[in-house]
């Protein structure tokens, strides 16, 4: 029997197929620590997520197997795997891009789940596949490409930069305005909307980011 918890997942490929669906269904509050190792390259990227009471409801549910209201270690390593593969085909929602190269995510081998007041929380540490040496121009994002979920930052400062390596460069959080987005991309929405709707990735041109210039 097929999880919600992946069925959730793998819904983002046809999330856009009709109007309906083009909007989140799922809903996160998330931290995002960037930090530089002593050797100048990116070290890791740490993400934390709140998922709403609803979406956390239904993981409950899924995955209590023995009835008791609560998820105990098994159970929340279960839920903790069925995320890590099936988020493997969408980036971990974690991206870099660096002077407008983007770098591929490696399948993060700290990742753990939690469930506390009614909520779902996610840990999980992200890396480069190969090495990321800081400088240039650089942006760090955490979103879902499909638009399915929606991840939000409450403030900025949940998204900060650590380590020395960050310190001769500037860095700001950039919060995109969606009537803005909307207004200059209309024609590619509607295409991407209706005429692709698993080849695309648009859920970056509404995502808050952190921009570093070094």
């Amino acid at each position: 029997m097929l999880k919600r918890l992946g069925y959730w997942v793998a819904a983002m490929v046809t999330a856009f197929a009709t109007p309906a669906l083009s909007h989140p269904h799922i809903f996160a509050e998330a931290r995002l620590e960037i930090v530089a190792a002593d050797d100048g390259t990116l070290k890791e990227l740490r993400n934390v997520w709140r998922f709403d009471d609803i979406f956390s409801s239904s993981v409950l549910m899924d995955f209590d197997k023995n009835s008791d209201l609560k998820l105990d270690h098994s159970e929340l390593t279960e839920i903790a795997n069925t995320i890590r593969d099936s988020l493997g085909d969408y980036s971990y929602f974690t991206f870099i891009t660096k002077d407008g190269a983007t770098s591929e995510i490696a399948k993060p081998e700290v990742f753990n789940v939690d469930f506390k007041d009614n909520q779902l929380l996610v840990f999980f540490v992200a890396k480069p596949k190969t090495p990321v040496t800081i400088g240039g121009r650089m942006h760090f994002g955490v979103y879902d490409p499909t638009l399915y979920t929606a991840i939000d930052f409450a403030k900025d400062e949940d998204m900060l930069v650590e380590g020395k390596a960050f310190s001769a460069c500037t860095h700001k959080v950039v919060r995109p305005d969606p009537d803005e987005v909307i207004a200059q991309n209309q024609l590619n929405l509607t295409e991407a909307f209706f005429s692709d709707p698993t080849g695309n990735d648009m859920g970056k041109l509404f995502a808050t980011r952190m921009e570093v210039s070094c």
